[in-house]
């Protein structure tokens, strides 16, 4: 490629090479370089990834900062880039990483290519490496809006929210009605107790972007969480207002328990169910929806239709694999056998304060932590993702040395690991403990799978197993859509599995460390609330306080899809809900085989 400038001859390569040999002594002659290449093509993105740092170098940093954004915008016309885009969208993760990592070598002031990178990693769990490269990224344009944002993920991802939000917030000083980082940053402050924070968050944002129906959307789910229902349900109104095919809006509703649709409510929501405008998770949240309207109209064969419907397109979108559980918890049987935890006695971390409520999502979990967070020395802190990060955690650190899976690699730990990782998780939970209370709750249900572990890292923690009958538990999570995870819970067969697996291990748990784990049956606590709250707290150690048995009193802000069920007096309105559905439920019943017949029987009213 001949250039314009009598100064500048041979190919494209070689004049941005020149360029690059200009821009450490003579960045104004590399600049010069970088723009006689963009006479020739303006879109031409390495001559303006050069001008930008050229610029950046002279001082000119809002004129660095639109070569910036226009090598960005130009990434489109890429080949390359748009390969390895579409590599990722199609989940071909290897092909994409094949395609950018030359790229990277070759092209090393292209942010874009390194971001795409980066997200690579932050996808496969490796955040320590995504956000290497995202900040690599953002120290060659540091007004990458996709990059800072895919940092404030990594951050988060590693358990450091404070400087997540920091990214969050320089996003929104750069842009205060950009709702996505508004969104985020307001539901990381919610997801660590900052509710205030958060509704401030939201409403500044509203000021800017009133007319953003996801903007109420997230004002609406922290309205509740506090505790503010009427105001909640005028958000999401408002969000279905200004898009009438917004699932999670109408899901919202539904999942008060509180919420009754009328017949013009049903009919829209049919309506956008079948809207080509609707996203495919739109339709999953709608059908969801139309069930809870449908079971509390007793249309049963309908409402279960369309939890059937919700669920099929939801299990179409996340895995889960019945049979790698099942092998997992085979792991943890052997392993953790009564010589195993004898040999280690006295290792880990000897603090009390954390009380761990495990076991089946829907089986009454919060209803316990609501219990005992109403107790002066007891604090609710919320769902916490502290134990699978440091099993993930521990996986890196000794990979190396015993490449094993979990669980079987906990045998390569020793005392002082143990103590370590202990110390880690109490520090790691810290930020979550408000109110300086010397017990704090940790209700993650999915912590069953980690209970041996748990012993061994913090042996004097309490370990509770809130348990609920099979049907009803089984018929609970398939009607509820979770904001994440919990990929079982989608098919009926897959979840009876599950909870069999689950009992499975904590009857082992109960053989090899007996007493260990207080069990709380819901069904018993229901009919003798007091006389389980007592031994609840005995178990802890704990003096009975009256307050514990006024939980619905306690204004603290609960977060899971139990938030309105607990702000109300004991009750026994989710008990046997399953009757009206058994016609269905065959492949639950089927699965779950002998632990259906073992479950205590209901105590009488």
């Amino acid at each position: 490629m001949q250039m314009v400038s009598g100064t500048v001859s041979g190919s494209l390569g070689i004049a941005l090479a020149q360029g690059e040999r200009l821009l450490a002594q003579a960045p104004a002659q590399a600049l010069e370089q970088a723009h006689e290449i963009l006479k020739r093509d303006p879109l031409q993105r390495e001559a303006l990834w050069l001008a930008a740092a050229a610029l950046r170098m002279t001082g000119k940093d809002a004129e660095a900062a639109r070569a910036e954004q226009g090598a960005i915008d130009a990434s489109g016309r890429d080949p390359a880039l748009v390969a390895a885009g579409r590599a990722v969208a199609s989940g071909n993760l290897k092909e994409a990483e094949r395609i950018l990592r030359p790229l990277v070598h070759g092209r090393p002031r292209d942010a874009v290519a390194i971001r795409m990178l980066a997200e690579i990693a932050l996808r496969v769990g490796i955040y320590s490496e995504a956000e290497a490269g995202l900040r690599r990224a953002l120290a060659i344009a540091p007004g990458f809006s996709d990059a800072r944002a895919a940092l404030a993920a990594a951050l988060l991802h590693q358990n450091r929210p404070t400087e997540a939000v920091a990214e969050y917030d320089l996003l929104l000083a750069a842009d205060p009605s950009d709702v996505r980082s508004a969104t985020a940053k307001a539901m990381l402050l919610g997801q660590f107790g900052e509710y205030a924070a958060a509704i401030d968050c939201y409403e500044q944002l509203l000021r800017h972007r009133s007319g953003s129906p996801d903007a109420w959307l997230g004002y609406g789910n922290v309205l509740k969480t506090v505790g503010r229902q009427e105001d909640a349900i005028t958000a999401y109104r408002r969000a279905l207002v200004l898009k009438p095919t917004l699932g999670e809006a109408w899901w919202s509703l539904a999942n008060l328990k509180t919420t009754r649709f009328g017949a013009q409510d049903v009919a829209a929501m049919e309506a956008a169910a079948v809207d080509p405008k609707a996203r495919p998770r739109d339709r999953v949240h709608l059908h969801f929806a139309l069930g809870e309207a449908f079971e509390a109209d007793r249309d049963h064969a309908r409402s279960f239709a369309h939890y059937a419907e919700a669920n099929r397109q939801r299990r179409r979108e996340i895995g889960h694999d019945a049979g790698a559980l099942r092998r997992q918890v085979d792991d943890a049987v052997a392993l953790y056998s009564e010589a195993f935890f004898h040999g280690r006695a006295g290792w880990g971390d000897p603090a009390p304060d954390p009380i761990f409520i495990l076991g089946m999502p829907r089986a009454g979990s919060t209803l316990l932590e609501q219990i005992l967070a109403s107790h002066s020395r007891i604090e609710g802190t919320a769902e916490l993702p502290d134990i699978p990060l440091l099993v993930q955690r521990m996986m890196v650190d000794l990979g190396d040395a015993s490449p094993r899976p979990y669980p079987a690699i906990v045998e390569s730990l020793d005392a002082d690991a143990a103590r370590r990782y202990g110390a880690a998780y109490l520090e790691s939970t810290r930020q979550h403990r408000k109110g300086g209370k010397p017990f704090f709750i940790d209700k993650l249900p999915n912590n069953w799978l980690d209970t041996g572990f748990i012993h061994l890292i913090l042996p004097r923690a309490t370990i509770i197993d809130a348990r609920r009958h099979p049907l009803d538990c089984g018929f609970s999570n398939f009607k509820q859509h979770f904001a994440r995870g919990q990929a079982f819970s989608y098919d009926l067969a897959d979840m009876g599995h599950y909870y069999r697996d689950y009992v499975r291990l904590m009857a082992h748990i109960d053989a090899v460390l007996p007493g260990r784990v207080h069990r709380v049956i819901h069904e018993e606590l229901l009919a003798d609330p007091e006389g389980e709250t007592r031994r609840l707290l005995a178990a802890l150690d704990l003096p009975f306080e009256a307050n514990c048995l006024r939980f619905h009193e306690n204004s603290r802000p609960v977060r899971t899809a139990s938030s309105e069920q607990v702000r109300r007096p004991i009750n026994r309105d989710g008990v046997e809900r399953w009757r009206a559905y058994e016609e269905w439920l065959g492949p639950l019943k089927a699965a779950l085989g002998p632990v259906l017949d073992s479950y205590p029987a209901a105590p009488e009213d």
